[in-house]
């Protein structure tokens, strides 16, 4: 029996420019009016996470930090579900009112939509 892992270890990350950018060619996109999803599909088994939080967005870091650390968590518990893809998180103006369970539920949902968007 094989025991689910629900870490994000490094594989899970984008973690360089190169794999950023490769994003923001051709992506299939999910959007609400406080979050954006890009993804493009990749060449690994699982699906990776980049976050970009601006701070001309949200201000100050404890809220960058907050919300960062929401999709992380929720990418984390979300990522057996979605497919083998890169994406990247933008986030704009409105998140920073949004309190964690309503940013929970929209970032359930746009992986629900991007999966959609993947497969359909």
């Amino acid at each position: 029996m094989q025991v689910t892992s629900y870490t994000f270890t490094r594989e899970l990350r984008l973690l360089t420019p190169a794999q950023f950018k490769s994003v923001f060619t051709k992506p299939i996109k999910a959007s609400s009016a406080e979050i954006t999803l890009l993804a493009i599909p990749n060449s690994e088994q699982h699906p990776r996470l980049g976050l970009t939080v601006a701070k001309r967005f949200v201000k100050k870091a404890h809220q960058r930090n907050r919300i960062k650390r929401i999709i992380r968590d929720n990418f984390r518990l979300h990522q057996h579900e979605l497919p083998p893809i890169d994406i990247v998180v933008l986030v704009r103006n409105g998140v920073v009112e949004m309190d964690n369970t309503d940013l929970h539920k929209l970032v359930e949902k746009l992986w629900r939509k991007i999966n959609r968007r993947y497969n359909g």
